[in-house]
């Protein structure tokens, strides 16, 4: 005599697909911690500097994304066109990074004293519009200004102002590499450093072939 297996009930095949979604969301925010770059340490543990700098450099690195897509309709300069391409595909990459780091972490991209982390007031700025910028960023005339250029006028105040705003990165990257709890913090504060560092000299030299000289530091 054959036997017949049970039908499940509707409450066991939900039962079913609950537990086999939430092995899929487990697997699924492994998979994204081994993308990022996250161990169970650095998931487990992120400091204030760890999430201050992920935030902050997240927000500046899109002012220097901004304007290096900028190049693309305003210069006509192969060597700027491509530094610029390289500039934004690198910290759009990073940005991601970060705002990954962020969720896995259970924090908001965005909030927080703005580069409190660093000790505040005494590392960033204000714009004319009572924001708070942070070290090396353009504030919004120049930002404005820079739109409104064209040629060898863009390329100058282009390179002016992203050697101005690595400088201002780089300054948050050393502090987050020596401060950073995370190893995932640190590894890519350094990198950030070390690749600020040579793309700086690199622009200090096409900004003096090109006639232009260097702003202020931050």
């Amino acid at each position: 005599m054959a036997v017949t297996a049970p039908t499940p009930t509707r409450s066991g095949l939900r039962s079913v697909l609950l537990a086999v979604i939430a092995v899929g969301l487990v697997l699924l925010g492994g998979g994204l911690a081994v993308v990022l770059g996250i161990g169970r340490d650095d998931a487990a543990g992120p400091g204030a500097v760890d999430v201050g700098f992920s935030r902050d450099m997240a927000r500046h690195h899109l002012q220097g994304v901004e304007m290096a897509n900028l190049a693309q309709d305003h210069s006509v300069d192969p060597a700027v066109r491509g530094l610029a391409f390289d500039i934004a595909t690198t910290q759009n990459n990073q940005v991601g990074r970060m705002q990954g780091w962020l969720a896995l972490w259970g924090y908001s991209p965005t909030g927080g004293d703005v580069m409190g982390w660093m000790g505040g007031s005494a590392h960033s700025g204000h714009g004319s519009d009572g924001g708070t910028l942070m070290p090396g960023m353009a504030t919004e005339e120049e930002l404005a200004n820079l739109r409104s250029l064209q040629g060898t006028a863009f390329d100058v105040e282009f390179l002016r102002l992203m050697m101005r705003h690595h400088q201002g990165g780089l300054e948050m990257a050393e502090y987050a590499q020596e401060h950073g709890e995370t190893d995932v913090v640190r590894t890519l504060a350094r990198s950030i450093a070390e690749s600020q560092k040579a793309e700086t000299r690199l622009m200090s030299g096409m900004l003096e072939e090109r006639g232009g000289t260097p702003l202020p530091a931050p």
